[in-house]
């Protein structure tokens, strides 16, 4: 890839770089993750401008306000342009970690940003854990509960008639007896193998092997063919996507990493993707679709990335 595709902001009128960096370590910080080296890092940062504490300090009393970020103009000094970016989405990110820690602290197995792990519950069964998911496991003689607090699982399930398998989650509920399926926390079910009952406020429907069903306004659902298998390739350490928007494309990747990936081309938003990228570096990813669509990439800070046409 060309080096130009990695561009970094430059000051200008409309930008102000001290308040883009500002958002950016608050994010950072706020994080559960961050480490004594993050923490060295901004100290030098901080001490290097006094105009560089003011900023922090700006940007840290408006994560605090939990992400009501006001009118720039009204601000005796502040972001401008792509800076006024770069400090609502920082935020937004560190108020998402906030947040997930809730779900964290209730859930039995969990997985971080950007991580995929697999587990083999009591019963045989396995589950796979997708990338910031939480699940409460609810085994008792009578049924195997999965509680799906965020994020997105996997299931290979071992048949069991006395103890059905039901994952609930996102507004849905998905019972199994044996079979190969994933549940997402925005209430979409999809079976690979076998078939599930899957339930939304009391109206069942089944779905079987090759459908996915989506939970939608007023409980509405409605089961449709889809390509189960690339979905879950995932699984594999493969995020595999044919003839996709562009917008939903970024929307995915952003969920394998910190901070935000924001479209700033709507039209080219409706661009089609086909590709398999690696979960684990979607860096390269971002950057690979850019150079094949001739888009620009901007990463401001390591936890905000702008994408958008060239001039």
């Amino acid at each position: 890839m060309a080096d130009g595709d990695r561009t970094d902001a430059r000051g200008g009128d409309d930008e102000d770089p001290v308040y883009e960096a500002a958002a950016g370590w608050v994010a950072r910080l706020a994080s559960p993750d961050a480490t004594d080296r993050d923490r060295d890092a901004f100290e030098v940062w901080r001490a290097a401008d006094p105009a560089h504490g003011e900023a922090h300090a700006e940007m840290d009393r408006l994560w605090r306000k939990l992400g009501h970020v006001p009118d720039p103009r009204e601000r005796r000094r502040g972001p401008k342009g792509l800076a006024g970016i770069a400090a609502a989405a920082a935020l937004i990110a560190a108020l998402s970690y906030q947040f997930g820690l809730v779900d964290r602290l209730r859930s039995d197995l969990r997985t971080g940003v950007g991580d995929i792990t697999r587990a083999t519950l009591a019963d045989g069964s396995r589950i796979d854990l997708n990338t910031d998911t939480a699940v409460a496991l609810q085994f008792t003689e009578t049924e195997r509960g999965v509680e799906l607090l965020r994020g997105e699982a996997a299931f290979d399930v071992v048949p069991d008639p006395r103890r059905p398998f039901v994952v609930r989650g996102g507004g849905v509920s998905a019972r199994a007896v044996g079979t190969r399926f994933f549940v997402r926390a925005d209430g979409v079910v999809g079976v690979a193998e076998g078939s599930v009952d899957v339930a939304v406020a009391g109206r069942h429907r089944p779905v079987s092997a090759g459908e996915a069903v989506r939970r939608g306004e007023d409980a509405a659902f409605a089961v449709v063919k889809a390509d189960v298998n690339r979905t879950m390739a995932w699984r594999d350490g493969r995020l595999v996507f044919s003839g996709e928007r562009l917008s939903s494309v970024l929307e995915e990747l952003g969920r394998y990493r910190h901070g935000r990936i924001v479209l700033l081309d709507a039209g080219a938003g409706q661009r089609r993707v086909t590709g398999a990228f690696d979960p684990r570096d979607t860096d390269e990813a971002i950057d690979a679709i850019a150079a094949t669509m001739g888009l620009r990439v901007t990463r401001l800070t390591p936890l905000l990335v702008l994408v958008g046409s060239r001039p």
